[in-house]
């Protein structure tokens, strides 16, 4: 199969480098979009048509970062493909039967009734993807199994699956809630942006821009938003980046202990994800410092190519604690997988 990524977000070049590919490839027979907020009103993957399209153009303001520039692709892939189904794949989806508990906010009714004001959660896709990994690698069915998962890349949560369920996740509204991520702060004090706005005159495009694309690992350490970069400087001496890295991690097992919180039992944990594979070191420091959870650290270190090959690997040292997995991250597939499913393929 031939692909093409790119590391950048979708800009005005998109639409020429998707027509590009296509006079390079065999016809598709369907498009499968990554939609990471279905909103209210798409609670599952679903054909896009006008509607559809139109319900998408109202909730991107939710998830700016990543709808906002989706859509302009999804428009130039059906108007260049106008006779192939497009399927909107949802990271919401996942979570949709999020019990009433983990998804209301404690805030005034009206809010919630007349604003929707409730917590989503994201990153579903991979999460679904993992899931199935784990049930197969640990050889029990997904419907009896209590595991946190954890998505660590530049966005980064963590969600508690309970007998196949999402039944809590560190995500929101937005997904700037919840663990410190690359660019992106996590939680915070709600009264400390209202102290911002006040004492300091912040603007709320201000306030966007600061904690969508200049705070969390970055604004943390001056330097970087990347932990492979970060490991290196801590290594050379830089307390930026030691600060960086310890404030991340302690975030990671906050949100895992959380998550930990919504399960009976801890049959896994499990790491997905670009840091979630190939950062062996804060892997490590996240699990060294769980043992209340039974999770113990001395994880092996499986290669990444080994691990890319393989798709999963279990790195706990054998009955020394609650099993600890690396999944590839596999949110491609699981588009595919549910395109699929949407046209009964």
């Amino acid at each position: 199969m031939a692909d093409r990524d790119a590391s950048e977000p979708p800009g005005p070049a998109a639409a020429a480098e998707l027509r590009n590919f296509l006079s390079e490839v065999p016809a598709p027979a369907a498009v499968g979009h990554r939609i990471v907020h279905g909103g209210p009103h798409l609670t599952g993957h679903t054909l896009i048509d006008a509607r559809v399209r139109a319900l998408l153009a109202d909730v991107a303001d939710l998830a700016p970062l990543h709808v906002t520039p989706a859509l302009p692709l999804v428009d130039a892939a059906r108007e260049l493909l106008p006779d192939v189904p497009h399927v909107a794949c949802f990271d919401t989806v996942f979570h949709k039967d999020l019990p009433a508990q983990a998804r209301t906010y404690a805030v005034p009714e009206r809010w919630r009734a007349e604003y929707g004001l409730r917590r989503y959660g994201f990153h579903g896709l991979s999460y679904s993807w993992a899931l199935q990994r784990t049930a197969q690698a640990l050889g029990r069915p997904v419907d009896n199994l209590q595991v946190v998962l954890v998505h660590m890349g530049g966005g980064c949560s963590a969600c508690a699956v309970r007998n196949g369920r999402s039944v809590d996740t560190t995500m929101g509204l937005t997904p700037l809630e919840g663990l410190v991520m690359s660019r992106r702060s996590g939680s915070l004090d709600p009264g400390a942006l209202l102290w911002l706005q006040r004492r300091h005159g912040l603007s709320t495009d201000e306030l966007a821009d600061a904690l969508h694309r200049h705070s969390g690992l970055l604004g943390l350490s001056g330097t970087s938003g990347d932990t492979r970069d970060l490991v290196r400087a801590r290594a050379e001496g830089d307390a930026a980046a030691a600060l960086a890295l310890a404030t991340f991690t302690l975030s990671c097992r906050r949100g895992i202990a959380a998550m930990a919180a919504s399960l009976d039992r801890l049959d896994a944990l499990v790491f997905t994800g670009e840091i979630g594979e190939d950062q062996p070191e804060v892997r490590e420091e996240i699990c060294s410092a769980l043992t209340v959870l039974g999770v113990r650290g001395g994880l092996l270190v499986p290669e990444l190519e080994d691990l890319m090959r393989e798709g999963l690997r279990r790195i706990d040292q054998a009955g020394r604690g609650v099993p600890v997995l690396v999944v590839a991250t596999g949110e491609t597939q699981q588009i595919a997988a549910e395109t699929r499913r949407v046209l009964g393929m």
